[in-house]
């Protein structure tokens, strides 16, 4: 076996058709569109070269043929609640079943990574945020949503034999949306429906900048500080809304409101593999207009709840039944959507995971962060809870 720096574009090609050989005969496997994943490594698109590196390899057997991908980074701004020490990270990682090969691909990150003064590598993550190529599969092996990590199931063998260990786990919580809500969301929702300051409503997109705006402040109350969040700027999610608005369903995406103020949001979108599936990774112009073709004929039935959040002076008093009862009012009833899931929540934020549970108890699938302390005489520990 040989490993090599990936430089060359053919190597960059090698890099992207890997998968599509380890995955043949997975039928539930959605090949990642190429532009998000080269995205990553290109420092005009990814802003993480400000505070890192990253570097990747492809593997060959002795006949010259491509078994093993992985690439390894670091980024001084990548911190877990607890870390004492500099963590590094390794991703996309693609392997033929054999340990051997893992272990060369693995050994070799590592080593790139000591010589840049981490001590400690966590895997498979992205170099960049935590929404997208984050966590192994290791239960749940439906398909893959936009943007997420899929492996087959030995994949846990190639990790857990070189020595890595889960240090926390991301659940994902699915449901058939026309399924009735539990009692106690309509109660808890009937508590505040009495008080007219109490309000709920998809967005316009005709009138994205507010919603952008209001967005940000309920996301930096809510989640800037917590493993590792920033707060973001209005201009930051004026963007990122305008980055979604092309595939934006209006009546899928809620905000709460007491007397104006913004004081929930449920953000959800349709799940853009059901339509980039039939693309086969390419984006060019001949692609784009075939995407446009199929989102126009093909119903997407699927979505993907990306956040929600109540801001911490109004959780725990029945925000969350409020906004999620609201909706549903619409999605339930006028909508065609017949299959839903929640984004990944860390076992390390128990409060989340309730919220979540008090609205399904259906564990979709389960991805895993991995962690390889590279002193293996220290202690291991979980990521701690936080909340």
């Amino acid at each position: 076996m040989k490993i090599e720096i990936v430089q060359s574009a053919t190597q960059i090609k090698e890099f992207l058709q890997l998968p599509v050989r380890i995955y043949a005969g997975h039928p539930n496997w959605i090949r990642p569109l190429d532009k998000d994943i080269e995205a990553v490594f290109d420092q005009q698109k990814n802003k993480a070269f400000r505070n890192g590196q990253i570097i990747r390899w492809i593997l060959y057997n002795d006949q010259r043929q491509t078994i093993g991908r992985i690439a390894a980074f670091y980024n001084k701004k990548y911190r877990n609640k607890g870390d004492e020490i500099p963590v590094g990270g390794v991703g996309f990682f693609e392997c033929i079943h054999q340990q051997e090969a893992a272990n060369l691909l693995f050994d070799t990150a590592r080593n790139w990574l000591m010589e840049q003064g981490v001590e400690a590598m966590d895997g498979p993550i992205n170099f960049g945020e935590r929404d997208k190529w984050w966590g192994l599969v290791t239960q749940g092996y439906q398909p893959p949503l936009y943007c997420m990590n899929f492996n087959p199931p030995y994949y846990i063998e190639l990790f857990e034999q070189y020595g890595f260990q889960p240090f926390y786990n991301q659940i994902c919580f699915g449901m058939h949306p026309h399924e009735p809500l539990q009692a106690k969301f309509y109660e808890r929702h009937a508590k505040l429906e009495v008080d007219p300051n109490f309000t709920a409503r998809h967005i316009r997109k005709s009138n994205l900048k507010k919603y952008a705006e209001d967005f940000c402040t309920v996301y930096n109350k809510a989640w800037a500080g917590h493993a590792g969040n920033k707060q973001l700027s209005p201009g930051q999610c004026l963007r990122l809304f305008e980055q979604m608005k092309p595939v934006m369903d209006e009546k899928i995406v809620w905000f709460a409101y007491y007397k104006e103020d913004p004081i929930a949001i449920f953000i959800n979108l349709p799940d853009l593999n059901q339509w980039f599936k039939y693309l086969n990774g390419k984006f060019n112009l001949l692609a784009k207009l075939k995407f446009l073709w199929i989102k126009a004929t093909k119903p997407n039935r699927r979505f993907v709840g990306l956040v929600f959040g109540v801001v911490p002076e109004y959780q725990g008093k029945g925000v969350d039944s409020f906004i999620i009862v609201e909706s549903a009012k619409v999605i339930q009833h006028k909508l065609p959507y017949d299959e839903y899931e929640m984004q990944w929540i860390g076992d390390f934020n128990p409060k989340m995971i309730a919220v979540a549970e008090n609205l399904t108890d259906e564990r979709s699938r389960i991805l895993t962060t991995y962690r390889y302390l590279f002193d293996r005489t220290k202690p291991f520990q979980r990521h701690p809870l936080i909340g």
